[in-house]
């Protein structure tokens, strides 16, 4: 099965880092989120990278070291994605209650640019979980690819 993700990051060495599934639904549970990532591993589609993200308007869920984790797995990380696209959003004028999938997928891009942009070591200000969990190092020097599949 070929599958194409909505976001893919190659690294500074152009090596596949991350990948991301956007949605523009509210409310996901990460135990709904885990199933989902389960089925796509099932499904023969998962990909080979270390970090999957998932990104709804008011919830991010990561998975580090994924390609390793089988089955349903709950997320190394939630994330509070308001404060990561409030600035985003004030730009547009735009609610989390007003995003669609494809809205969404292009704040999260312009986030995501917005990290690949950061000096090496310039950590400072950026969220606790972003430094533990290794995703601002991995992401450093890195691009937005396009046209990523399975």
């Amino acid at each position: 099965m070929n599958s194409r993700w909505d976001l893919a990051v190659l690294d500074k060495h152009d090596q596949l880092v991350l990948v991301a599934e956007v949605k523009g639904r509210l409310g996901i549970s990460p135990e709904w989120a885990s199933q989902f990532r389960r089925n796509i591993f099932t499904h023969g589609t998962f990909p080979d990278a270390p970090y999957f993200l998932m990104a709804f308007p008011d919830q991010f869920y990561l998975w580090t070291d994924s390609v390793h984790k089988k089955g349903t797995v709950n997320p190394d990380f939630t994330i509070d994605a308001i404060p990561i696209l409030r600035p985003y959003l004030s730009k547009s004028g735009l609610t989390t209650k007003d995003l669609s999938g494809q809205s969404l997928e292009i704040l999260v891009a312009a986030w995501i640019i917005s990290l690949t942009d950061q000096e090496p070591n310039s950590q400072s200000g950026q969220p606790d979980w972003l430094i533990k969990s290794g995703l601002q190092e991995a992401l450093t020097g890195g691009r937005l690819a396009q046209g990523v599949s399975a």
